[in-house]
């Protein structure tokens, strides 16, 4: 992940010279690309891809299902339509203003993707992301709708799109925040994987299931929405991660997460940095690298899901 975060400081339309930048000798106007440009995109594209990994992991645990993840429950559409409504009614709203309010359209859609989970009869687990991304879709055509009343479909792509490009130092510092919830995520892992076990398992060992839940829900909604706010839509990260990890270390929360946040970094910057280069000088978002790779592991692990099932 080291190596990857430093390779992401030396790609790209500027050329800027490891080598130089070791010798001391980097010019005036390739020191202010780094400063303005590529160390703040760099840290966006670590602190982006820790919270979403963590956010789908725990997703994954509150869910009890393997398939799901903030992209998959609608979680992602509720907060973009968060943005659209500050965008309509507020629109001089400080960033984290707008992060908070798309945290609370994230709260209400993952919330309602849950109740849903209860009241449907889950006959496959396939059927869970299933509804999730049913869900994900209404709220999408909905916001689309209001956008296109309100000529707003340009503005609505940018959320949707996952696109770093566009990030500069001063404008991906709500990340911090994302980042900072991870770490609060890791100290309340072992209640988290005590309450994947479900309800009545976890009540019966003195946890206060409710309360835990609410905890994870605020967590992914927030990290959710703070990084749509800030890059837009990163699909199927919290996908992809927490499977490989599970795989070779299990559900413990407690020893998987550092991995998670580890890894879901990685994939973010190696998908970030191929979308610099497949058509260089021009860029390919992160969103679209990630929602080729993702879809492909989908159907993987929805052809293996008998490995996955619980």
């Amino acid at each position: 992940m080291v190596a990857l975060a430093v390779a992401s400081l030396f790609v790209g339309v500027a050329k800027i010279s490891l080598i130089d930048f070791l010798d001391g000798t980097v010019s005036q106007t390739d020191w202010l690309v780094l400063q303005t440009s590529r160390i703040p995109r760099t840290l966006a594209l670590v602190f982006a891809g820790t919270s979403m990994a963590v956010a789908g992991a725990i997703m994954q645990m509150l869910a009890r299902n393997k398939f799901v993840e903030p992209a998959t429950t609608g979680t992602v559409e509720a907060a973009a339509l968060g943005m659209l409504v500050v965008l309509l009614f507020a629109p001089d709203l400080p960033v984290v203003g707008k992060m908070l309010v798309a945290g609370v359209f994230a709260i209400a859609g993952t919330g309602l993707f849950l109740w849903l989970l209860t009241k449907i009869p889950l006959r496959s687990v396939v059927i869970v992301p299933l509804v999730g991304m049913m869900l994900g879709g209404v709220i999408s055509s909905f916001a689309a709708f209001i956008a296109y009343r309100f000529d707003m479909m340009q503005a609505m792509n940018v959320w949707t799109s996952g696109d770093f490009s566009t990030v500069l130092r001063g404008r991906y510092e709500v990340l911090w925040l994302a980042f900072g919830l991870a770490i609060i995520a890791y100290r309340g892992a072992d209640k988290l994987t005590m309450a994947g076990l479900g309800q009545e398992f976890s009540v019966s060992l003195g946890l206060d299931y409710r309360k835990v839940m609410t905890f994870g829900l605020v967590i992914i909604s927030l990290v959710t929405a703070s990084v749509v706010v800030s890059a837009g839509m990163i699909p199927f990260v919290g996908l992809i991660v927490p499977n490989l990890v599970s795989i070779a270390f299990g559900d413990n929360l407690k020893k998987t997460l550092p991995w998670i946040a580890l890894f879901g970094a990685a994939i973010v910057l190696v998908c970030d940095i191929v979308g610099r280069l497949i058509i260089a000088p021009f860029e390919v978002p992160v969103g679209a690298v990630l929602g080729v790779i993702g879809s492909l592991f989908f159907l993987y692990l929805v052809l293996g899901r008998n490995a996955y099932a619980r």
